[in-house]
């Protein structure tokens, strides 16, 4: 029986391993999403922007600046995966929250495949553009911060609205309670800082699902610079409309759930 067993499972191996290209992925071309709805998504602007939040401009420049480093070379047995297809994957695994696995069916791709893409190219997009689209807050940044609020929410001193999220994850292993929340699922956290407009200035991510908003903030980078000083952030000044109260310190606003 347990000769049996083993060729049994020699031989499902055997059989994964038969193809270079499965005979379901060879149709990529013919059958595949990318080669047919997402060719099609290109002359319809507005269907593009609902099926990968972004539109086709968008996405062409943004393959501008990460093309090489998701650029793979073809060989005897397969023909490279292009660009623009890794990317359209990654967009959509974004836009969708879909499987990777299910992904692999729709495009007609191995799901290492899918996965090694989603990879490459959110790798690519940290390494090339996080410092010229997430920079570090200089003190003329924390200035139009603070007046955006001002001017749009009448909230004055504030140099940005911050939160936390937790985002669900599969366990990894051996890591015991330390992902496992107060819901009861295992996860890591997110946390940003917003300007008036919502728009991201700092983000912290991967610290342990268990861990409360307070101690994701007082351990991150953000939260070791405001207490020792080395974010320059801007000095006290008097409220607007308010000098009798003498310099007061900027402050942060946090989220409520509402907003």
């Amino acid at each position: 029986m347990v000769r049996i067993n083993k060729r049994k499972a020699f031989d499902e191996r055997d059989e994964r391993r038969r193809y270079w290209i499965h005979p379901i992925n060879q149709q990529r071309q013919q059958q595949g999403l990318y080669h047919n709805l997402v060719a099609e998504l290109q002359l319809d602007p507005q269907r593009h922007h609902n099926y990968f939040r972004m539109s086709a401009q968008q996405m062409d420049q943004l393959l501008s600046i990460i093309g090489p480093e998701i650029t793979r070379q073809s060989t005897n047995y397969r023909d490279a995966i292009e660009p623009k297809q890794r990317l359209a994957v990654a967009i959509r695994y974004l836009a969708s929250g879909d499987s990777l696995i299910s992904l692999a069916y729709s495009y007609r791709l191995g799901h290492a495949t899918v996965s090694l893409s989603v990879h490459m190219v959110f790798s690519a997009i940290e390494r090339l553009m996080m410092e010229e689209f997430l920079p570090s807050p200089t003190r003329d940044k924390w200035t139009a911060i603070a007046h955006g609020f001002w001017q749009r929410w009448n909230f004055p001193h504030c140099l940005g609205a911050i939160d936390g999220m937790k985002i669900n994850i599969q366990a990894p292993a051996n890591s015991g309670s330390q992902y496992f929340d107060y819901k009861h699922h295992f996860s890591i956290v997110l946390m940003a800082l917003v300007d008036a407009d919502s728009r991201f200035v700092v983000i912290q991510v991967g610290d342990y699902g268990r861990s409360s908003d307070g101690g994701v903030f007082a351990g991150s980078d953000l939260g070791k610079g405001m207490e020792n000083g080395t974010l320059s952030v801007p000095p006290p000044a008097p409220l607007p409309d308010a000098p009798n109260l003498g310099p007061l310190p900027m402050s942060w606003w946090e989220m409520l759930p509402s907003l």
